[in-house]
């Protein structure tokens, strides 16, 4: 009887990867009817979105959303900013999620491998996503939190090489054999986490990981297709429940057999 072969696992990021955007700021309109920012905050985080998937997420660009981001939540009421998103979710996730990407998650979980979602965007609205879509294990930044809101600070940043080295920790945690686990993202500063796996892909990268990509000879993925994600994913009756604790995924390929083969390598 043959031995059962090592676990492996996808990672995937987030933004730009499973959806067309940043998750966070995603969420702008919502945090203004609930009380969070004022309509000027809407309009730069507006700006700030159109820059992000126009200009491509290089680190200039990641820091420079990291210091938005971390200056217009200071001081809210993390309960609230909770409620909202569980509340929300739908509405604002459907528009976004890539159909090949749910497609490619489907895919992972039937052969048995973890789906593992490792983003740079908070935990906030990651686990939310990923109880939605139904990741494994989430990785995500984490803001600090005293007396029940948001100081501003950041108290885990999970961003270039921490995504590589939270891959690894995860790896060896968990039993999973990089070797035969996938990676996506579509920015280059996501290479150290694509670098520690045995199948990296890209997926819509930006102008610098699409060099890189060719140069070592990755799969480039090219996501277009929005989904509806009740077409896809059934809604529990819990999902409110459900929204703020869990895990996410989604990735996408509508590849028949020939891609099958591939990913059981």
């Amino acid at each position: 009887m043959a031995a059962p072969l090592p676990r492996s696992a996808a990672f995937f990021d987030l933004d730009k990867t499973i959806i067309a955007k940043s998750s966070t700021l995603a969420f702008s309109k919502p945090f203004q009817a609930g009380g969070l920012i004022s309509r000027g905050a809407v309009l730069r985080s507006a700006y700030a979105q159109f820059v992000y998937v126009v200009g491509g997420a290089d680190h200039d660009q990641i820091e420079k959303m990291r210091a938005f981001m971390s200056q217009l939540v200071a001081g809210w009421d993390v309960a609230t900013v909770r409620e909202i998103v569980a509340d929300t979710l739908h509405n604002i996730v459907d528009p976004l999620v890539y159909d090949e990407a749910v497609s490619l998650i489907e895919e992972h979980k039937a052969i048995g491998r973890d789906v593992v979602i490792v983003s740079t965007s908070g935990t906030e609205v990651v686990e939310p996503i990923g109880a939605l879509l139904g990741a494994d294990i989430v990785v995500a930044s984490r803001l600090e939190e005293v007396d029940g809101k948001y100081t501003g600070n950041i108290d885990y940043y999970a961003y270039a090489d921490e995504k590589a080295r939270a891959v690894r920790e995860l790896a060896e945690e968990r039993g999973y054999d990089l070797e035969r686990s996938f990676a996506y993202s579509d920015s280059v500063t996501d290479l150290p986490m694509l670098e520690a796996v045995g199948h990296p892909h890209v997926v819509n990268p930006d102008k610098e990981l699409r060099r890189a990509a060719a140069a070592r000879g990755w799969p480039i993925l090219v996501f277009t297709r929005p989904v509806t994600l009740r077409s896809r994913v059934p809604v529990k009756p819990t999902l409110a429940a459900l929204a703020v604790g869990s895990a996410v995924a989604v990735g996408g390929l509508l590849w028949a057999s020939a891609r099958r083969r591939r990913l059981d390598a």
